[in-house]
């Protein structure tokens, strides 16, 4: 599935009370859940950990995915084994009855002990969305700093990472405020962003491009500021209902993919899980949003996981040739020439195997494989590229610049767009440009990278 990394969830709890860790075993704890057939199940396909302590069924977790290369963060999810999260959690903040500052610091503190020479445990997140009525930065600025020293001090090596308030969707009080810290170079933000982290229903009740642009607006202003500061920010939530059916859902994440690939963000999506032996009192709960399905064998939605993959790879780093792009959101894929016909066309295919691409918007010249575009007169019709005689000038019109527009010779405004049956590059009449939110736009976005 193209993953490398599994940002797994723990509660506080594993670290403070040995009678959950230590003494009750992975067989013991379904059992007293009533949870039966899962015993029978863990029986036939995992037997090694049945017997296990919870603590050590966890570390035989980590071990496992470390032996199939994957690196793990390990996230203090909450303070009790449970659902995460509500605003009226009792360990929603720092000071909450569930939530004492000095446990939960001596809790990270262990459990980076505890992994302190594992080698594909690369970072802590020290806690997951903090929320509440008391989530103030001046609580924030005065417990974070002793949980990330408390981190650090037991496992130098591994990357501290701190969650913003409001359900980790602001970071904004670090704008002004410097995090102060006895060590540098290893501390990472994050910051979660679903379609119902903004205005209710804003996804439906607004034109795509004009709440993409006005959302993404926020998120900057909220957290992406850290990363022209030269901070590491992870975008260590996220995630849509997979059965296609939640339309604002579907409208953000074309959004959200368009801005993670021109940040170049680290993310981890919500989630892998298919279903839950037990949440919030129901036996196995499907998952919506999870990558697998009920059965933990097949992807759920393979086209999901399609658009997923144009912002699995880095676009630029160290040891990476620099190679521009122009990401379709909506498919995960990318522009490149087509040379099956007499005269060069464009397509999308994967972003690792396609054909670097530059546009300057001054310029208004699309080049593809040193070609650059020729845009038919009529509608419809595949757009060619050319050596340069016939270069066609575009324009990045819509709020979210990502509709690549030009007049015809008769003064016709058109859109690059993709046609569905073979993903090859068409003109189309621009659509939903803005104001109208009954459109959907996705097929005509594409993000210069």
């Amino acid at each position: 599935m193209g993953f490398n990394c599994v940002r797994l969830t723990w509660p506080l709890d594993l670290m403070t009370n040995e009678t959950l860790a230590l003494k009750l075993t992975v067989k013991q704890s379904f059992e007293s859940l009533n949870l039966f057939d899962d015993v029978l199940g863990i029986q036939t396909h995992n037997p090694k950990i049945l017997n296990l302590p919870i603590f050590s069924a966890f570390q035989e977790v980590v071990s496992n995915l470390g032996q199939n290369g994957l690196m793990v963060i390990l996230d203090n999810h909450l303070t009790y084994p449970g659902w995460c999260c509500s605003d009226n959690d009792l360990d929603a903040f720092f000071g909450y009855p569930n939530f004492d500052p000095i446990v939960w610091a001596k809790g990270l503190s262990k459990m980076a002990t505890l992994f302190r020479n594992v080698t594909n445990v690369i970072g802590l997140s020290l806690r997951n969305e903090p929320r509440g009525t008391r989530d103030y930065p001046d609580l924030w600025f005065r417990f974070m700093p002793k949980g990330a020293e408390a981190v650090h001090a037991a496992n130098p090596e591994v990357l501290v990472i701190l969650s913003g308030i409001d359900f980790d969707t602001n970071l904004s009080f670090l704008r002004d405020r410097f995090f102060n810290v006895s060590f540098t170079d290893k501390l990472v933000f994050e910051q979660h962003w679903y379609s119902f982290s903004h205005e209710g229903g804003a996804w439906v009740k607004h034109n795509s491009n004009d709440i993409c642009a006005k959302i993404i607006g926020e998120v900057t202003h909220n957290g992406g500021f850290l990363l022209d500061r030269g901070f590491p920010l992870i975008l260590s939530e996220f995630g849509t209902d997979e059965r296609g059916v939640d339309v604002s859902g579907n409208r953000y994440m074309n959004c959200l993919v368009a801005w993670a690939a021109e940040k170049d963000l680290d993310w981890a999506v919500w989630a892998l899980t298919g279903d839950y032996y037990l949440r919030t009192g129901t036996k196995h709960m499907v998952e919506t949003y999870g990558v697998l399905d009920a059965t933990w064998k097949d992807v759920r939605n393979a086209t999901y996981l399609q658009k997923l993959s144009g912002i699995q790879h880095p676009f630029r780093g160290p040891g990476l040739q620099e190679k521009r792009l122009l990401l379709h959101p909506h498919t995960g894929l990318c522009i490149t020439s087509n040379h099956s016909g007499n005269v060069p066309t464009l397509r999308l295919d994967l972003c690792t195997k396609s054909d670097s691409s530059t546009f300057n918007p001054k310029e208004g010249i699309l080049w593809v494989n040193k070609m650059c575009v020729e845009t038919p007169d009529v509608a419809g019709q595949k757009v060619k590229l050319g050596v340069g005689s016939k270069c066609s000038k575009l324009g990045q019109i819509s709020a979210t610049k990502m509709h690549l527009s030009f007049k015809t010779s008769n003064g016709l405004v058109l859109c690059l767009d993709v046609d569905e049956h073979d993903n090859s590059i068409v003109a189309n009449p621009c659509k939903c440009l803005t104001k109208d939110a009954s459109c959907d736009p996705a097929s005509q976005w594409f993000k210069v990278l």
